[in-house]
């Protein structure tokens, strides 16, 4: 058993405890006022340095007793979402919104870990700083914290996600892409209204939008590189009016997903062309709007390296390569910036009926005997970072 297993075992029960706490009391990103609060009292218990963020999320630091040296950061989300949870757990949400994607699990284990540091600073040179993230559900936390300054003299950065679909314990990574870019599109087709049983004098944006709507997949099949992946996904559409109308408008939002950097660069031209070219076919308007709400992920080499040997020391025969996911995660955009290292952690719980439920869902659990390893992995990843 290593030192950094040793030491989050000692944390075992506080993380457990606070995880349950934060769990009972999500809040959305961007208003994680309250969540902010505790952190601080917490750090403030140990004695930790830190800075509060804006308008939200912690930065805290702790610097080795032996003098300067290399810098590591440790970075943990905390935001929640607007699921109302159904798990039937004692300590469930109450509120409306829900810890649906583990954030309370990453707060907790990073405040182990802090916990841990802590414990051991006088034994190491350099300094481990520790990021308690908010809004990596809107892809807006990231790219607040670096505006602020949280990667300022850092030499690597190592971050971790808990799953529900891998098994309890089990860690996962890979060397280079990871997650998917996510970018969010919104999409109005306008025509002319008109009564439903006189459609000559209407221009109907149902059928405008909905052959958009097929364009856009051929724009997968037939647009891109077949072994580029991607992923187009039309979750919402809105055509107001009744049975017996013609609408004049048609409203969607929607996903796309690509593991391709200069592939991204192409999707708002991209969408405007398709989209205004069926719907002009069609004798309607389109209006496009895009955003990127994540970069692709992209763990770097050498990161890599020190995050899977720090994997192999606390998790020994439970290191596995990780399946890129077309999943986003705002930690990307720290990538460009820094040497960095992201980690899948697996907390598969099956509920009494032995059923598993995934992320984003009301029903989703986490089996908290995971977030040792967890802690375990922040603090080996911090101390081999420094060493490296």
């Amino acid at each position: 058993m290593t030192k950094a297993n040793e030491l989050a075992h000692s944390v075992k029960d506080y993380v457990i405890q606070y995880r349950r706490t934060v769990h009972q009391n999500p809040e959305l990103s961007m208003k994680e006022f309250k969540t902010t609060d505790r952190i601080c009292e917490e750090l403030d218990k140990m004695g930790v340095s830190y800075k509060r963020m804006e308008p939200t999320g912690v930065l805290a630091e702790i610097k080795g007793g032996k003098g300067p040296g290399k810098t590591v950061l440790l970075r943990g989300d905390i935001d929640g979402l607007p699921i109302k949870e159904d798990t039937g757990l004692p300590f469930a949400s109450e509120n409306g919104c829900m810890h649906a994607c583990g954030h309370d699990t990453h707060n907790a284990m990073l405040l182990g870990a802090v916990k841990c540091i802590n414990e051991i600073k006088d034994s190491f040179a350099g300094t481990v700083k520790f990021i308690f993230q908010p809004a990596e559900e809107t892809g807006e936390g990231a790219r607040a914290m670096i505006k602020q300054g949280v990667l300022e003299g850092v030499d690597y950065m190592f971050g971790t996600h808990i799953s529900s679909a891998l098994g309890s314990g089990q860690v996962a990574t890979i060397d280079g892409a990871m997650h998917a870019s996510a970018f969010w599109f919104k999409i109005k087709v306008t025509g002319h209204q008109a009564h439903g049983a006189d459609p000559v004098h209407g221009i109907d944006a149902a059928v405008a939008g909905s052959a958009v709507v097929m364009a856009l997949q051929d724009m997968v099949a037939r647009e891109y590189d077949p072994f580029a992946p991607m992923v187009v996904t039309v979750g919402d559409i809105q055509c107001p009016g009744r049975f017996n109308i013609i609408p004049g408008e048609y409203r969607m939002e929607g996903t796309i997903r690509t593991f391709s950097r200069e592939i991204n660069k192409t999707l708002e031209a991209t969408l405007n062309r398709i989209a205004n070219n069926v719907a002009s076919a069609y004798r309607c308007k389109a209006e496009v709007e895009i955003h990127e709400v994540a970069e692709v992920n992209i763990n770097d080499h050498d990161a890599f390296k020190i995050g899977w040997a720090a994997a192999e020391k606390v998790a020994p025969g439970h290191v596995e390569k990780a399946i890129p996911t077309m999943g986003g995660e705002d930690f990307a955009y720290y990538t460009p910036y820094v040497k960095t290292c992201f980690f899948t952690l697996g907390a598969e719980l099956p509920d009494k009926d032995g059923n598993v439920y995934s992320h984003h869902t009301p029903k989703v659990l986490f089996d908290e005997n995971a977030l040792e390893t967890g802690v375990a992995l922040y603090v080996q990843c911090a101390l081999d970072g420094l060493d490296a």
